[in-house]
């Protein structure tokens, strides 16, 4: 029915304008007694097999929804009922800011893909913090941080610190976001220099709190292999918890969108079924290169259960959905749950 019904008709609209109406839609739809609880019936599957401790945090499945869909920690508690044991909220920044000019997200349909270069657009972290506080959480809560867009480079450490302060007691774990195509000169962060700096800096900062909260890094699919030996280097020197990969990609090979299309929407970071091999090859390359010792969050390209289950067999201990959710629906969660408690039993 979605795939043939509802996806076609919320197709005819613009991707964002389809984005803040599907949110909407469930906050209002919720609020009538006992949908939440049908939606929940329906999509939701519950196994033991499914549950697993990563990185200190019991999960009660290992399927969850990637940054970006609740970018200001307004829906994290609504969204876990279509079958997500973990939401990660963001990209959150210091102070508020608007992101980069409409239009700014574009479907690639022959593509099962998306191109955007939304520019952190959210509602600064004090917003968030003050929705994560009155809402509660009723599901993991990753919080994924980020530089405002004005902050140079030099400076950029200040904003991560105040995200991490500010965020520390009301997430269950940190994604430190320096891979982002879409923020003019972010990417220039990951160097090995810069990396050291800013990570290091936030795992000294967790030692002076009571309560341990996991530090990961979101790894561009961009990144070569000395980039990501560096950065995997660098990440168990200081005590990193682990990784998400991968975020967007900036490449535009093998794509079945006109070219002329492609050139038409310009800049921005790819992501859907196009970004599925390149992201499992980094997941691999990173489990491989640490013996299996650091914990992955597999994403990109995760449009099926077989491509959840790759991922999962290359060294992801956990997998996030975005685009898979947008163009395969909201029983993709439940089917990929399905799936890996079959392989598990």
């Amino acid at each position: 029915m979605y795939r043939f019904i509802i996806r076609p008709f919320l197709f005819l609209f613009p991707a964002e304008t389809v984005h803040h109406f599907v949110v909407n839609a469930i906050k209002i739809g919720f609020k009538v007694p006992g949908i939440r609880f049908l939606v929940k019936l329906i999509f939701t599957y519950n196994n033991y097999l499914l549950e697993r401790e990563v990185f200190g945090i019991k999960f009660k499945s290992p399927v969850g929804l990637a940054a970006g869909f609740d970018k200001n920690a307004e829906s994290f508690n609504d969204l876990s009922v279509f079958g997500f044991s973990f939401i990660e909220v963001g990209t959150i920044t210091p102070e508020p800011q608007s992101g980069n000019a409409k239009p700014r997200s574009f479907r690639l349909k022959k593509d099962m893909a998306l191109i955007n270069r939304m520019g952190f657009n959210n509602e600064g972290v004090v917003a968030a913090k003050k929705m994560l506080e009155k809402k509660g959480r009723t599901v993991i809560v990753g919080g994924n941080i980020g530089k405002n867009t004005i902050t140079p480079n030099h400076t950029a450490l200040e904003d991560y610190i105040k995200c991490f302060t500010e965020l520390y007691h009301f997430v269950d774990y940190f994604v430190v976001n320096i891979s982002c195509p879409n923020i003019s000169n972010l990417r220039e962060l990951q160097d090995k220099d810069n990396l050291s700096e800013i990570i290091e800096a936030l795992t000294k900062l967790r030692f002076k709190q009571t309560i341990y909260k996991p530090i990961l890094l979101k790894v561009s699919p961009d990144l070569n292999e000395k980039q990501l030996n560096d950065t995997i280097e660098i990440a168990q020197k200081v005590g990193l918890d682990g990784f998400v990969a991968t975020n967007t990609t900036t490449s535009r090979e093998g794509l079945k969108t006109i070219e002329e299309r492609i050139n038409h929407i310009g800049n921005g970071g790819l992501s859907g079924a196009p970004l599925r091999n390149r992201s499992t090859e980094v997941i691999r390359y990173i489990s491989e290169k640490t013996n299996g010792t650091m914990p992955i969050i597999g994403s990109g390209g995760i449009m099926s259960p077989e491509d959840a289950i790759e991922k999962i067999k290359a060294g992801a201990s956990l997998i996030q959905l975005y685009t898979g959710f947008i163009y395969q629906g909201p029983g993709l969660a439940k089917r990929i749950c399905k799936a890996i408690a079959k392989l598990e039993g």
